[in-house]
């Protein structure tokens, strides 16, 4: 058994008792393989491993990483996590499958206006800056932000994500991560992308319906 299947073994029970402590169902967490900076041999085995969705930050690596692929890369749905420069809208829009960090109107309405051309529906979230230290829009800014992106064509709301600050004992954050399922709920969304590896727990036990989970699965990152 090779280092990365004991580690999502590891992750995958991690995640049914986290959702069980609070009578949740462990079927209704997805996990997202966080693949950024990563080698494709790793991406491949997490593949062959039954792993259906990656996360990645940057289109240039997605691309070459795709690219190497080949067929293989059609067999999991590729999630954009990561910051968006305006100028990558477009290929945001085409090469990945979700969109997780929407903080802005200008690179929502780029992908919606490329989704319409590719004739395709883009499932996103809107990044939150819950704790303030990192990107994402304004807590008291979201539900407005949210209700002008439901104007939009070829993009659909799907929930909210946020990025807690990294800390040792994660229960000094879990308030943000509560503060996005009470965001989620005025805004009548049902998705919280939300948890990582230090904190991915708390966060599946504040309501989170995806987690981003990297380097315990693959390893610290060089």
């Amino acid at each position: 058994m090779t280092d990365v299947e004991k580690n999502l073994q590891d992750i995958n029970y991690r995640i049914k008792m986290a959702a069980e402590k609070v009578h949740r169902d462990f079927d209704n967490v997805t996990l997202v393989a966080v693949t950024k900076e990563f080698d494709v041999p790793l991406i491949r085995e997490a593949i062959k491993l039954k792993i259906e969705n990656i996360g990645e930050t940057k289109v240039q690596e997605t691309e070459k990483k795709q690219k190497e692929l080949g067929d293989l890369s059609s067999k999991v749905k590729w999630h954009m996590i990561g910051y968006i420069q305006s100028n990558k809208a477009k290929d945001v829009a085409k090469i990945f499958d979700f969109v997780h960090s929407i903080d802005r109107m200008k690179v929502a309405e780029k992908i919606s206006k490329s989704c319409v051309k590719l004739k395709k529906e883009m499932p996103i979230f809107v990044e939150v800056n819950s704790s303030g230290i990192t990107h994402g829009v304004k807590p008291e800014k979201t539900v407005d932000f949210v209700n002008e992106l439901r104007k939009l064509n070829g993009i659909q709301v799907r929930g909210l994500m946020t990025i807690a600050p990294y800390v040792t004992n994660p229960e000094e954050i879990r308030i943000y991560f509560r503060k996005l399922r009470e965001l989620a709920e005025v805004c009548n969304l049902k998705n919280l992308s939300m948890g990582m590896s230090n904190d991915f727990e708390v966060a599946i036990q504040e309501g989170a319906t995806i987690v981003r989970i990297g380097t315990a699965i693959f390893g610290p990152r060089e």
